[in-house]
C-alpha cells in the first residue's frame, strides 16, 4: 500500500499547473569504475595580422575657444578628406575623443593667467590593407594631422584559425591523457568532458609610432611590418582510465 500512496501522490502533483511550468530536470551524473584523468591543453596557431588600427588627429591652439576650435575642424576636415580619398570606409573611421582646453601661465606669487585653448579630436581608423597604412599617414600629416598613435594590428576574422587552435587543443589533450595511461600502465577507455576555457589569443602586436605637433613623418618612410600573431585556445578534459 505504501507504494501505491507514494506513486498516487506524484500524479497528483505532476498533474498541477505550477509544476508543469517549473519542470526539476535532474542532473546527469557519470559514474566511473576507474581512474579520473583530468588535463588542460593549449591548441596555438599563428596568422599574419591583416587590420591595423591606428588613432589619428588634429591639436590646435588659439587665444580663444572659438578660435581653437574652428582651426581644429577646418584641419580635421583635410585628414578626413585625405582618408576618404586612400579609400577608407566610414565605417572604418570612428571618433575617439574631442576636447577643448584651456592654458594657463602660472608665475610665483600671481593668480594664473589664461593664455589661450587647446582643441584635440582624434579618430580611430580602421585599416584592412596594411600594405597601404604607411603611406596613408604620410598623407594624413601632409594634410595637418598632428597626432599619430599606433598601430594595433590584430586579426579581422579569427574563426578559422581559432577552430584550427582548438583542434590542436583536443589533439595535445588526448595525446597527454595516453601518456599518462602509458606511465600508470593503465589505458584511456574513453572522454568525460571537454570545457574551453577563456582567453583566445596573446595581446595583438603594438608597433609604436607617434606624431605630434612640430614632428613629421617622413614621406613614405612610415612602413608597418605586420610579422606574425599568435593565437591560442586552451581547453580542460576528462578521461577515465583503467
Amino acid at each position: 500500500m505504501k507504494h501505491v500512496y507514494l506513486a498516487a501522490v506524484l500524479l497528483g502533483v505532476a498533474g498541477s499547473p505550477a509544476f508543469a511550468q517549473s519542470p526539476v530536470v535532474a542532473p546527469i551524473v557519470q559514474t566511473i569504475s576507474g581512474t579520473r584523468l583530468d588535463v588542460s591543453a593549449t591548441g596555438e596557431v599563428s596568422r599574419v595580422p591583416d587590420v591595423a588600427i591606428i588613432s589619428a588627429g588634429v591639436q590646435t591652439r588659439s587665444a580663444t575657444a572659438t578660435g581653437a576650435i574652428s582651426e581644429n575642424a577646418a584641419r580635421m576636415e583635410r585628414v578626413r578628406a585625405a582618408l576618404k580619398a586612400a579609400g577608407i570606409a566610414d565605417r572604418d573611421i570612428q571618433t575617439s575623443n574631442i576636447s577643448l582646453n584651456p592654458e594657463y601661465r602660472y608665475v610665483e606669487n600671481q593668480p594664473p593667467r589664461l593664455t589661450g585653448y587647446t582643441a584635440s579630436n582624434q579618430v580611430n581608423v580602421r585599416f584592412r590593407d596594411i600594405r597601404n597604412t604607411g603611406r596613408i599617414l604620410d598623407a594624413l600629416v601632409a594634410q595637418g594631422a598632428n597626432q599619430i598613435n599606433g598601430p594595433s594590428l590584430t586579426i579581422d576574422k579569427p574563426e578559422a584559425a581559432l577552430d584550427e587552435a582548438r583542434a590542436n587543443a583536443i589533439a595535445v589533450g588526448r595525446a597527454r591523457a595516453e601518456l599518462y595511461a602509458r606511465a600508470l600502465g593503465m589505458r584511456v577507455v574513453r572522454l568525460l568532458s571537454v570545457t574551453e576555457g577563456g582567453g583566445y589569443g596573446s595581446p595583438p602586436p603594438v608597433v609604436m609610432m607617434r606624431a605630434e605637433r612640430g614632428m613629421a613623418v617622413g614621406a613614405a618612410d612610415s612602413k608597418i611590418d605586420p610579422g606574425e600573431q599568435q593565437l591560442q585556445v586552451t581547453v580542460s578534459m576528462s578521461f577515465e582510465l583503467r
